[in-house]
């Protein structure tokens, strides 16, 4: 499922190419051809993220909400567009671009109020400006549910997936199963600022990276990570692989439904740190 900083990535796309444009809009595959038909020939005035929702706004009509989850795929292009296949849930174009979308969780017309409604169940974003870190800090501080969990709970923080939680956690030492309330509050300011840099880095590279420039290949004379994820990364999807800093061979888990990756080197259990 794409992190937050793809959907971020993903609305910066349409401003780009689509934002105070009318727009062809079409539903091939049919699923969303009634409000295609609504918004077709309208302009698009808004496009934001929140976690891992996009949601495009058209004054006049409301928002298109989009989900990505497991299965959605974006494709942008130049136009000519090629002929739309039939698993294409949305197509937006003008005579420059089009945009596919295929596979999504959700792709529906919503109003102010819906939307609204999705923004207060969800957690603050770290890639939202004015989001605030204490709202997440004042649920973690007072749970007895792992770390690890919490950082994939949507509805406490926003955005952060599978990868930036292993990440995240292992860049600042902090054992997966240590739970909420073991939490420093200066271990979260740190998470959290170093989520907002790692995630800003995501969304100007369309990549995740988190390993510092000690740690790179060039720097430590090691062979580059070959993987689809792409980046370079210290834990995620390295099981058994020797940690780049310690040597430890590197575990994992299930955990929240996903596969945990940690150090138990450079993460110890025990008491946190003060």
């Amino acid at each position: 499922m794409p992190e937050g900083h793809t959907i971020h990535r993903l609305a910066a796309d349409h401003r780009a190419h689509f934002l105070t444009r009318p727009l062809r809009v079409t539903s091939p595959q049919g699923k969303f051809s009634d409000s295609a038909a609504l918004l077709d020939r309208q302009v698009m005035t808004a496009a934001e993220a929140h976690g891992k929702h996009l949601f495009l706004g058209f004054e006049a009509i409301g928002w298109v909400h989009i989900h990505l989850g497991l299965f959605g795929k974006v494709d942008l292009g130049a136009t000519p567009a090629p002929p739309a296949g039939e698993t294409v849930r949305l197509r937006l174009a003008t005579p420059e671009a089009y945009l596919d979308l295929r596979g999504p969780t959700t792709c529906a017309l919503i109003t102010d109020g819906e939307k609204a409604a999705i923004h207060d169940r969800l957690g603050p974003d770290p890639l939202r400006e004015g989001d605030d870190p204490d709202r997440a800090w004042a649920r973690i501080s007072r749970s007895r549910t792992t770390i690890a969990a919490l950082l994939m709970d949507q509805k406490i923080i926003a955005g952060v997936g599978n990868v930036y939680r292993a990440e995240v956690l292992f860049r600042h030492g902090v054992d997966p199963y240590r739970t909420g309330r073991e939490i420093t509050r200066a271990q979260w300011d740190a998470m959290w600022a170093d989520l907002a840099e790692l995630m800003r880095e995501g969304v100007r590279n369309n990549r995740i990276d988190t390993v510092r420039p000690e740690h790179l290949p060039e720097a430590m004379g090691r062979e580059p990570r070959v993987d689809d994820h792409g980046g370079e990364v210290y834990v995620y999807r390295r099981a058994q692989l020797p940690c780049h800093i310690c040597g430890t061979e590197i575990r994992t888990a299930g955990l929240a439904a996903r596969n945990l990756f940690w150090c138990p080197g450079c993460q110890p259990p025990g008491p946190p740190a003060v």
